[in-house]
């Protein structure tokens, strides 16, 4: 197990507020797609895409159980180009991308060493180490000339070799995860602009498996992941900001979840689209109407092959049916 700095950790007071107005039978209808089959949602394992402000960039995660890069690609006239490894990344176990809302930087989870020269960072899951594998965050900035070097987010942030899942407001805050000292289960934390105030959520205490934040740009709500639901893996919840504090996290139904595992939730720049990573596949049909084969042996090589894909649904139609009553 990975050696943890300490630190002061500032606890947030955040009290759960507000009815809400739905039951997550009211989402039913709210039907996932497949986000650029063949293009973005591949043949390896596929998470986390993070959008340029005018949504014509993408760059996302792309791995296997023997690597994990960030790649690249562009919105063309007839869909999304070929995904290339982007120049920052290629050496290490790179994953998670996070764009700030106004593109001028990007940050992102890393094994990279701490120290130019050092070891690959070591970390846990569910308690138990994992030597080299690892993830602290790092910015890296976007410039007229192109990328920067990437640099690593001070300890305050970094105090767990398993801190990953960043995912920044428009006024800078930082929402990431790390493991609870005690549990070893993940919970959410907000850092503020400078990275030196750092607040765990309430709802978010280390009790329950609660993984990768994906928070709107005025921080009036956040979609994440979570172990909560105890009759599943990791399912999609949505809580809203009223005055200082959060409402209870509403799970977000039996048909945007699915039985499968359902995470890395991200949000397109105008927060119309919900963007999620899931191991669902799409049924075919038994027996495989005549000549159909070739379709179905296409996307088995392409996407629908159990792996994480990146599917999309409508997230002003979740809101609708998910707002609490009170936000006052």
């Amino acid at each position: 197990m990975a050696n943890w700095t300490r630190i002061a950790v500032v606890f947030g007071s955040f009290a759960l507020l507000g009815p809400v107005a739905t039951r997550a039978d009211a989402l039913l209808d709210i039907k996932p797609k497949i986000f650029a089959p063949g293009a973005i949602s591949g043949p390896a394992h596929d998470s986390a895409p993070a959008f340029s402000p005018d949504d014509k960039t993408v760059i996302f995660g792309r791995s296997s159980a023997a690597a994990s890069f960030l790649l690249i690609s562009h919105k063309k006239e007839h869909g999304w180009s070929e995904a290339a490894i982007v120049p920052f990344s290629g050496r290490w176990l790179d994953m998670e991308p996070a764009m700030s809302p106004d593109g001028s930087y990007l940050i992102f989870s890393s094994n990279r060493p701490a120290i130019p020269g050092g070891r690959p960072v070591d970390g846990e899951m569910n308690g138990q180490s994992q030597p080299g594998e690892g993830s602290n965050l790092w910015r890296v900035a976007r410039t007229p000339a192109g990328w920067g070097t990437p640099v690593r987010l001070p300890n305050s942030v970094n105090a767990s070799g398993s801190t990953y899942s960043p995912s920044i407001a428009g006024d800078g805050t930082l929402y990431f995860m790390r493991p609870n000292l005690k549990t070893h289960k993940f919970q959410l934390f907000e850092a503020d602009s400078t990275y030196t105030e750092i607040h765990e959520l309430a709802f978010s205490d280390g009790s329950d498996t609660d993984v990768d934040p994906a928070v709107a740009r005025d921080r009036s709500f956040m979609v994440f992941g979570s172990g909560r639901h105890a009759r599943k893996d990791i399912d999609l919840f949505i809580t809203y900001r009223i005055g200082q504090g959060w409402s209870e996290p509403i799970y977000l139904g039996d048909s945007i979840n699915s039985p499968q595992s359902d995470a890395e939730p991200r949000l397109s720049p105008d927060n119309q689209t919900l963007y999620f990573s899931s191991d669902r596949v799409v049924p075919v049909p038994k027996p495989i109407p005549a000549g159909g084969g070739i379709d179905v042996l296409r996307e088995m090589t392409t996407w629908n092959n159990g792996l994480y894909n990146i599917w999309m649904v409508d997230l002003a139609q979740v809101m609708a049916r998910t707002r609490p009553l009170n936000r006052s």
